[in-house]
């Protein structure tokens, strides 16, 4: 079948969206027709080869849709299903899907570095040429083919553009606050980074009933939609001292969370030093593998301080993704408001320029 997508030859180098052929579902497979897909901040870092992915390649992992067609033995989804993507193709077999910990999948955790679906193989070409999947998604194009444990059913009256959300930014920062960071009632959180993934982290902050939520970002535009997004306060730390600041938004002891969405070793640092004794940094921003963070091991023994990691949000995708959307529909959860414009597929290119320029939070491809 015909289609038409996105595709990346070479680092550093605009997509050239052309038309692609996508293979029919394999067994334990879903053919999706994607109405849309959010561009992240990752696709940007896998264009600069910050992540590492093999090329030629298809980008985009945070979508929404259709299923189109299923493969031999689907069970849980059905053709006509609204379906929000996963880009964990967990196995459902191994003990971390049996501990339910799909997100730490080695099975998932293979398709994502080897650009295959869980079989080994792929089902995009270009003139007999293959193409890889992105983390078994591949969301700029008009259909994706994914394991069936990518596939989530929701609710059919979600629109779908508002859906592709949660499928990435919503379910890592709503879900790190709750399930990783586990934010609890009248406590105070401080979130490094007011980005897409950063307010949701907030939202998920005053879900969770946070008394005092931070927010720090070197800019006042951002600032200003996080407090829009449930901030108590904000730090523009390129102005002052923000260990300082949150400290004294604190009584001088620091927060009971910080959470870091940059994955940068000075911000990491700074998430240290701001928390109070006792307290816990929660780290989500996705680094060059090669980046490492020195660790003040004495100190961290006095404070009994608490530092971890946080992928995908904690989440178990079939239990969260729908009940995320359950609370959107309820008035609960703001999605429509992080879309920043809307695009076609055409306009890819002009997305990332717009991401660079720091002009938007998320951009949203209508398909």
């Amino acid at each position: 079948m015909k289609m038409k997508a996105a595709v990346l030859y070479e680092l550093n180098k605009p997509l050239v969206v052309e038309e692609v052929d996508i293979e029919h579902p394999k067994d334990g497979e879903v053919l999706v027709k994607l109405a849309a897909s959010g561009v992240c901040h990752s696709d940007l870092s896998a264009i600069t080869g910050v992540l590492k992915k093999p090329l030629p390649v298809i980008l985009g992992h945070e979508g929404a849709g259709v299923v189109a067609e299923v493969g031999p033995g689907v069970k849980n989804v059905k053709v006509g299903d609204h379906v929000v993507i996963s880009w964990i193709a967990s196995c459902g077999q191994c003990a971390y899907c049996i501990e339910g910990k799909p997100r730490l999948c080695p099975s998932a955790a293979k398709v994502r570095a080897e650009g295959t679906l869980p079989d080994g193989t792929k089902r995009l070409s270009i003139n007999g040429q293959t193409i890889s999947h992105s983390g078994g998604v591949s969301s700029f194009a008009e259909y994706c083919v994914v394991a069936e444990s990518s596939a989530i059913p929701i609710r059919k009256d979600a629109p779908l553009d508002k859906a592709a959300l949660v499928g990435c930014a919503v379910l890592t920062g709503v879900g790190t606050a709750l399930n990783g960071a586990k934010v609890q009632p009248g406590s105070t959180v401080a979130v490094i980074g007011a980005g897409g993934v950063g307010l949701n982290v907030i939202q998920g902050s005053q879900l969770a009933g946070a008394e005092k939520i931070i927010a720090v970002d070197l800019a006042d535009s951002k600032l200003e939609m996080a407090k829009f997004f449930g901030a108590t306060h904000t730090v523009n730390s390129g102005k002052v001292d923000p260990v300082q600041a949150i400290k004294g938004l604190t009584g001088g002891l620091g927060v009971d969370y910080v959470i870091e969405v940059i994955g940068l070793p000075q911000t990491v640092g700074l998430a240290f030093d701001s928390i109070k004794k006792g307290g816990s940094v929660t780290l989500i921003g996705m680094p060059d593998a090669s980046v490492t963070w020195n660790m003040p091991i004495l100190e961290m023994i006095r404070k009994e301080a608490i530092v971890q990691g946080s992928y995908y949000g904690n989440a178990v995708e079939r239990v969260d993704i729908p009940k995320y959307m359950d609370l959107y529909m309820a008035g609960k959860l703001k999605l429509d408001e992080l879309i920043s414009k809307f695009y076609t597929l055409d306009e890819i290119n002009t997305v990332f320029k717009d991401m660079e320029k720091g002009e938007i939070a998320r951009g949203m491809i209508i398909l």
